[in-house]
């Protein structure tokens, strides 16, 4: 093949790669503007973000940043994240384990010394990582045997802000605001009782009537478990760290990205699926991809990364169904489109 029919093939080539993905961005665009438009059964009020190899190729906010006074969304507005929270716990967890300031496998009295209850001697770091570890109060007995039985909770991941507390001698605040320094999430930081640097307020939904959440359950303790303000383009930014291997070792990657329980959520279907380190390991219509989620205080959101395609969906939503039957409903929607669309390529 001569040069000039070589520079022809890969111009086509191109070309018809260009068209393909232009191709599956319209087969999605309409199909989530149409879900995020509609107000039944629910509306959405919120920012979706999808993006490829960083590259963002969906971007649209649909609401209020502000019912009352009629102040839309803008697309880089801040929201609490929630439960996304634990992952960022997560990886500091990991990152102490790699300068050999913890260890994962050993019980948690030794580095909570103050705890009381007989089950300090037997629970783990990576009990607690896992939601296996069966505690349901600091001085009551488990509810469970450590690692028997799955249980979601808040507790856990507050616990591990102690710990990092006390083997790295800085707090939650200190170790999670320089990450975000250091990969550029420049919109993101740890919530802060008098600093709340133009964070969208939370609503509850009742019928598609809005209600504004006036106290927040965020402090400074549960902060590693639901206390992160973020954007969906600096999430987008935490999943190229996260996934690329920016953040971890491959040992401790590893480690977070594999299954080591299993757990349910209704946004991923009725089966029960793998959990890691505050990590949905999930595989569904015949493809593997991660995800996370996060609810309350009058927030909804959601973070998916697909691996084979190098693509996040992220949605941020300042509003929470009162009614548990509309909990994540539009996301769940929202995310069956990108994943049909991944899958029938």
């Amino acid at each position: 093949m001569n040069k000039t029919k070589l520079y022809f093939t890969l111009a086509i080539s191109l070309l018809l790669s260009f068209i393909a993905k232009a191709q599956e961005t319209a087969s999605y665009t309409k199909k989530i503007d149409s879900i995020i438009t509609a107000s039944v059964p629910i509306q959405f009020n919120g920012v979706v973000l999808i993006s490829r190899h960083g590259k963002i190729q969906y971007l649209k906010s649909n609401g209020y940043k502000d019912f009352e006074k009629k102040i839309p969304l803008k697309t880089d507005d801040q929201f609490e994240i929630m439960s996304n929270s634990k992952q960022v716990t997560a990886v500091l967890i990991l990152q102490a384990a790699e300068r050999g300031l913890l260890d994962l496998q050993t019980p948690i009295k030794k580095y909570l010394p103050s705890l009381t209850m007989p089950w300090a001697d037997s629970v783990t770091i990576h009990h607690l990582l896992n939601h296996t570890h069966g505690i349901v109060d600091t001085h009551k007995p488990s509810a469970f045997k450590a690692g028997s039985q799955f249980k979601y909770g808040n507790l856990s991941y507050i616990l591990l802000g102690q710990i990092l507390k006390n083997t790295t001698g800085k707090s939650f605040t200190e170790l999670a605001n320089a990450l975000f320094k250091k990969i550029n999430m420049e919109k993101t930081f740890v919530f802060n009782s008098s600093d709340n640097q133009s964070l969208v307020p939370g609503f509850m939904n009742n019928q598609n009537q809005f209600t504004k959440v006036e106290e927040t359950f965020l402090s400074e303790d549960i902060a590693p478990a639901a206390g992160i303000i973020s954007t969906v383009q600096d999430l987008s930014k935490w999943n190229q760290a996260l996934f690329k291997g920016k953040l971890l070792s491959p040992r401790f990657q590893k480690q977070m990205l594999t299954a080591s329980t299993t757990s349910q959520h209704n946004v991923f279907g009725k089966e029960s699926m793998g959990f890691g380190y505050n990590v949905r390991i999930i595989r569904e219509s015949g493809l593997d991809y991660y995800g996370v989620t996060g609810l309350g205080d009058g927030f909804t959101c959601l973070n998916v990364y697909f691996p084979s395609t190098d693509t996040s969906l992220i949605i941020l939503e300042n509003q929470m169904p009162e009614s548990r039957e509309y909990w994540s409903f539009k996301e769940a929607a929202i995310k069956n489109v990108v994943l049909k669309s991944i899958v029938s390529k």
